[in-house]
């Protein structure tokens, strides 16, 4: 088992590491102002899978006919009247959407990329019939392979366009390339069922999902419309490769520690001693993510960004701490989230996310106000702060986890974030390693190692599980 939850997490960490690779690719072939552009692609395919999103996917898995062949039939159905439904959406939008970030020159982009979600309505459903069974290879192959053509045609793209566009060819690549390894990787032929009662059943299953998928897309796209909106496309394109680079270790991380906790839970659900021991370390778990992000960025943020993507991204290096304190507090919270899941208490997620909805009006006035994106960042960092003590609050009343243990490591995890805002605001992120490692700097690194070693739970975890 341990060998098959590897085998996931790896093919996800190398997806993820393979899409932000050509994110920074992409940012080193067109100026910031096409990269903004460019980054407003996946947040209108954001929308219309916010809008459409029911787990499908998820219920082939979890449901007792997922074997069944007109189960996975009806599903395919179902799937292909999604993305029919989707693409229509998006198609519809794109003007109202091109207006509205202030760029109606684009919406021609946005009206080809509305085929997208019908191409990827037409991916076979086998793949997720074999999770069933512990047969993760061609979830995991077409996780890894389709980003990696992508990626590897990314060259022939940009020697034919030199904009926004080369982004808008490599998502259609990624698209059709993903759908055809779900049919390559089928055991089954692919069959289409149109079943009224299975649809009916899917949405119901569906419609929290759908609810946590809206809470999500202002999670992780909320601030980017405001920024894009206010300020224009090249501040869009600073904060998005912000967000792009301490976003998706964290959730690689964060996905990784849900497989390693996720399943102790469960089994210890009913040993409260049991269960209150790897909660502690699950929620420890969330924070040392948090502390390690916090770690790199503040020590070696500011060469890494200007090695990866050059002079031209520079404007990045004031924002880059603070946007890895509103990052870390929020991967804080998917340790609480993993407690409640492992008996039954899915909503604490979108309990906890919607504190950072509420705070995006206030986001949008202050970014009108001062034209500073510093604001939202803050703003969104307070936000995330409150959800993260109401996820510890919500686990604790509705698991009977004990929250004494974790004490320490959440005030050294607040005093770490806190002296790593300071020392930001004192000096800002430099281009060069030694003139990064200010004295200030290994005080906040010494605070955060503290930090980590305050979380004994996780420490005897680890080192039970893997020393």
């Amino acid at each position: 088992m341990l060998k098959k939850a590897f085998l996931v997490v790896s093919g996800n960490a190398f997806g993820s590491a393979l899409l932000l690779l050509r994110n920074l690719i992409v940012a080193r072939l067109v100026s910031p102002h096409d990269y903004g552009i460019a980054s407003t692609f996946a947040i209108s395919m954001s929308i219309v899978e916010m809008l459409s999103y029911l787990g499908l996917n998820q219920l082939m898995v979890v449901d007792k006919d997922g074997d069944d062949d007109h189960f996975q039939r009806a599903m395919q159905g179902f799937q292909v009247i999604r993305g029919l439904f989707s693409s229509t959406i998006l198609f519809l939008i794109a003007h109202p959407y091109a207006n509205f970030l202030g760029i109606p020159e684009i919406a021609w982009a946005y009206q080809i990329i509305a085929v997208i979600p019908f191409i990827n309505g037409l991916q076979h459903y086998d793949n997720h019939r074999m999770r069933r069974h512990l047969n993760f290879r061609p979830a995991v192959v077409t996780q890894s392979v389709a980003p990696l053509i992508a990626v590897i045609l990314l060259w022939p793209i940009a020697m034919i366009y030199s904009d926004y566009r080369i982004m808008l060819v490599s998502l259609l690549v990624q698209s059709v390339a993903s759908v055809s390894l779900t049919h390559i990787m089928a055991e089954r032929p692919y069959r289409l069922a149109f079943d009224m009662a299975l649809m009916r059943k899917a949405t119901i299953f569906g419609w929290p999902l759908l609810l946590n998928g809206i809470m999500l897309f202002g999670v992780f796209n909320g601030e980017r419309l405001i920024v894009g909106r206010e300020l224009g496309m090249a501040q869009l394109a600073v904060f998005s490769m912000a967000i792009t680079l301490t976003l998706t270790p964290t959730l690689v991380l964060a996905g990784a520690s849900q497989s390693l906790f996720l399943p102790k839970l469960t089994a210890a659900r009913d040993d409260a001693r049991s269960f209150n021991w790897f909660g502690v370390a699950a929620i420890e778990g969330g924070l040392a993510i948090g502390l390690l992000l916090l770690l790199g960025t503040v020590m070696i943020g500011g060469p890494v960004v200007h090695i990866l993507l050059g002079a031209k991204y520079e404007a990045m290096l004031p924002i880059l701490v603070p946007m890895a304190v509103m990052q870390a507090v929020r991967v804080a919270k998917s340790g609480a989230a993993t407690v409640a899941l492992a008996k039954g208490r899915s909503g604490n997620s979108a309990v906890a996310n919607f504190f950072r909805i509420l705070s995006l009006p206030l986001s949008w006035y202050a970014v009108v106000q001062t034209g500073s994106v510093f604001t939202v960042l803050w703003i969104a960092a307070a936000a995330e702060a409150l959800g993260f003590f109401v996820s510890l609050r919500l686990a604790a009343k509705r698991t009977e986890l004990l929250l004494r243990p974790l004490l320490i490591p959440v005030i050294l995890f607040t005093l770490a974030c806190a002296a790593a805002a300071i020392d930001n605001l004192l000096q800002q992120p430099q281009t060069g390693f030694v003139a990064n490692l200010s004295w200030s700097r290994w005080v906040v690194a010494a605070m955060i190692i503290g930090g980590l070693a305050s979380m004994t739970a996780l420490r005897g975890y680890l080192v039970r599980r893997f020393v």
